[in-house]
């Protein structure tokens, strides 16, 4: 699993929002210029953020976009994956079922589902809240 600038970017972007939206509308411009994306770039982001319910925009004068719900009820995991084609550790585990004909002899298999469960599991119980603080470490 490699998490690509999208999903990274994503992630800067929720947790813009929750520290200076305030229930406002942000215009996109301002959350680009604050961390240094192209606003191109954050606007392709925004439509996957959109689609999957977590922001909600609206366009014109005083439009911009802002979170749906509290910092508290966003997670990691659900983020990037609105964002990233696959969290999955290999590519066997990307579609649900699996694809792969050696999945009954795969001798691997138990170990890379158990890493997609910790990874999984990791991800989901970290919220855009516990990513707002100056220093995020797990279990503080």
């Amino acid at each position: 699993m490699m998490v690509s600038t999208r999903g990274r970017y994503a992630l800067r972007v929720m947790i813009d929002l929750a520290e200076n939206g305030a229930g406002d509308y942000i215009p996109l411009k301002e959350v680009a210029a604050r961390q240094e994306i192209s606003r191109k770039y954050l606007e392709s982001i925004m439509v996957s953020l959109s689609k999957n319910r977590l922001v909600e925009g609206i366009h014109g004068k005083g439009g911009g976009y802002k979170l749906i719900k509290p910092p508290e009820e966003y997670r990691v995991g659900d983020i990037l994956r609105a964002t990233e084609v696959s969290l999955s550790p290999v590519a066997c585990l990307e579609n649900e079922g699996g694809t792969c004909g050696r999945a009954v002899k795969c001798r691997t298999l138990d170990m890379w589902i158990k890493l997609d469960k910790i990874i999984t599991d990791y991800l989901d119980g970290i919220t855009i809240a516990d990513l707002m603080k100056d220093s995020y470490v797990e279990g503080e």
